[in-house]
């Protein structure tokens, strides 16, 4: 059946969509509800619509989505977007109907009449998008409809779940591959919030695109967020940081300085966080996929529409959220990677104002993530390859945890990305620890962690981390009496250190993989292949050990509200960023700020975008009168000082 005729601009005008005039994208950016493109959109856009095909990589939040609507209005014919997030099908489509672009999805929460007049609509050509879940590719029926209308661009969003080796999978993604060589004609987008340079050649590969496939990584740095890490010992010094970061970011229950999301690991840590956070006074709820759907659709609704302060949750939730007033995003544990972390931490700060991220851990979560691992589903044992990987890719977001350089500088790299614009974030907690002198030399991290590694092979295969923490202490206990590792040589070799230490720095070992765990119901350290060359000092020990508990500690600076360094007082934002200007200073201050906001606003950028706090200080250090001594203030690059120079210098030189 024909599908009806659909007009690509609203005039009628003629419209050539491999290389619209700007005219014609103005026109449909209005359309969309938007004034101005965000920094690289425009260029994705005309690259996917020139190159046919392109692979999207931009953090969540980050305007995805305009990247394939824009070009189905210019298109003639109907769009097709795949995406796993049934929430997120359905808002986008509210919100393009409401501005008079038609548009519907089908999901499995339509019922069978409501499914098939869809259907039957998109086959007369009534929608210039339809959004499908994966699950739909596999139907015969669905497979027909496809060849019976006019299908100008396939879009895949999340399309990192298409990788076996990304942090997502999900089986039913590996039909889109099919659908991409069916629908040959097609233009091809690919987009996904986090994906590492392995995985993005993945989905290249799975979707059958050529090696030659544009890429583009875009605003990935966050200068915004404070990430900071910290590692806990107890459940009730977990509920006390987790008090102290919302204290930090929202003052108080009922203040109306915004919201924070708190993922915790299991549906029974999210039920009891979620009646802690409510005994103490906060709007709070919790959210996991045990829940009702009504429940469910409850909680996300009363949260986006700011009833709720703080959302306890699983990583069930997030997707597709797009509450701009976030303000922390605080995890109890560890998520399995560094792309997951990234993706659910991003949820905070999307304002471009300052915000907060806390990743908690204890050592506990290392034979916890490695059992997780090894369960098998449906009674099938995991393939021994991926499980691997995904533990690497676990140790990589713990090895990040440790802190040995810029938290965000350390994320770029990960990824890979094209992001220069920082060189040390100056605020996350790593940043901040940086400024104190390690008086600890190489001989010494290399003696201490030589007896800690010949304490986990005392106890190889035999008992957990706590039993070697109890070795290295030398304190008795029945595990070790029986066991007769009370009276080897190993047995108190490091006792002058406290029971936390040692926790901390076998933990530190099992990241640089000297250490690791067997066993699914009770995991054992081994000593690796490695860790037995370390131990024999057959190999250099590359760690900095856990900072001393008599002097001060990376998460005690993260976690202070004033400080004395000048660096620390330039990170912070608000009003204690001036702590050490005298007014003067703090006059021109306030006039560099007023520059960044006006240039944000004409460009229709986050004040970040622009230039962080850090930046605007160096300009008073340093007091640049030209583009070349402006590109030494930090984070000005050639194209940013082009871009924005002669305004800050300007400023600068009214003040002078």
């Amino acid at each position: 059946m024909p599908h009806a005729p659909s007009s690509s601009s609203e005039a009628g005008s003629p419209v050539n969509p491999t290389a619209p005039s700007g005219e014609a994208l103005g026109a449909a950016l209005a359309r969309l509800g938007h004034d101005a493109f965000r920094p690289g959109q425009e260029e994705a856009i005309r690259t996917l619509l020139e190159a046919r095909r392109l692979l999207l990589v931009a953090p969540t939040g980050g305007g995805k989505s305009l990247i394939y609507q824009l070009p189905a209005l210019l298109l003639p014919g109907t769009t097709l977007v795949v995406s796993p997030l049934i929430a997120l099908m359905q808002d986008q489509v509210a919100a393009l109907t409401a501005r008079g672009v038609p548009a519907t999805f089908l999901a499995a929460t339509l019922s069978s009449d409501e499914a098939r007049r869809r259907l039957s609509e998109i086959a007369e050509g009534r929608y210039k998008l339809i959004y499908v879940a994966p699950e739909r590719l596999v139907f015969a029926g669905f497979q027909q409809l496809l060849g019976r209308i006019e299908c100008p661009l396939l879009a895949i969003d999340e399309a990192h779940c298409i990788s076996e080796w990304g942090h997502d999978f999900r089986p039913e993604y590996l039909r889109v591959g099919e659908l991409v060589r069916r629908m040959s004609s097609a233009r091809v987008l690919a987009c996904t919030a986090t994906a590492t340079p392995v995985v993005r050649d993945e989905i290249l590969s799975r979707l059958g695109l050529p090696t030659d496939t544009p890429q583009l990584l875009r605003g990935f740095a966050r200068p915004n967020l404070t990430l900071r890490a910290r590692e806990t010992t107890s459940r009730r010094e977990l509920g006390e940081a987790v008090d102290a970061q919302l204290a930090e970011a929202l003052a108080r229950p009922n203040a109306g300085k915004g919201s924070a999301i708190v993922y915790c690991a299991t549906r029974r840590a999210t039920d009891e966080e979620a009646a802690r956070l409510a005994q103490r006074g906060w709007r709070a709820a919790g959210y996991h996929a045990g829940l009702g759907a009504e429940e469910r659709d409850r909680v996300l609704r009363r949260f986006s529409e700011g009833a709720l302060e703080v959302v306890a949750a699983t990583n069930a939730f997030g997707m597709g959220i797009d509450r701009a007033d976030v303000r922390a995003v605080v995890h109890l544990s560890p998520p399995g990677s560094i792309e997951a972390y990234y993706q659910e931490v991003g949820r905070a700060g999307r304002d471009g104002d300052s915000a907060f991220g806390l990743m908690l851990s204890s050592a506990q979560d290392f034979p916890l993530r490695r059992r997780l691992l090894e369960l098998p589903t449906d009674d099938v044992p995991p393939d021994p390859r991926v499980v691997e990987h995904k533990w690497s890719l676990f140790l990589e977001l713990m090895r990040w945890a440790e802190g040995g350089s810029c938290r965000h500088d350390a994320i770029l790299r990960y990824f890979g990305t094209a992001d220069d614009d920082l060189e040390g974030c100056g605020r996350c907690d790593v940043c901040l620890g940086l400024e104190e002198e390690d008086e600890v030399t190489q001989e010494e991290t290399t003696l201490v962690v030589r007896k800690a590694l010949s304490g986990v092979a005392r106890v190889q295969g035999k008992f957990g981390l706590g039993a070697a923490v109890n070795l290295l202490r030398g304190k008795v206990e029945r595990r070790l009496t029986s066991a007769g590792l009370t009276q080897v040589s190993t047995f108190g070799v490091l006792q002058s250190y406290s029971e936390r230490w040692l926790t901390r720095l076998l933990s530190r070992c099992v990241t640089a993989g000297w250490v690791s765990f067997v066993g699914t119901e009770r995991p054992l350290v081994t000593l690796t292949r490695e860790g037995h060359q370390v131990m024999m000092g057959q190999r250099a020990p590359r760690l900095r050990l856990p900072a001393s508990e008599q002097g001060k500690s990376a998460e005690r600076i993260g976690a202070r509200r004033s400080g004395t360094s000048s660096r620390a007082g330039a990170t912070r934002g608000g009003p204690s960023a001036h702590e050490e200007l005298d007014s003067g200073l703090r006059e021109l201050f306030e006039a560099l700020r007023a520059v960044r906001r006006a240039l944000a606003e004409e460009a229709s950028v986050p004040p970040y975008v622009v230039a962080s706090d850090r930046s605007l200080r160096e300009m008073i250090e340093l007091r640049p009168q030209d583009h070349a001594q402006l590109e030494e203030v930090f984070g000005f690059g050639p194209a940013k000082v082009e871009r924005y120079g002669d305004a800050f210098l300007t400023a600068l030189a009214a003040h002078s």
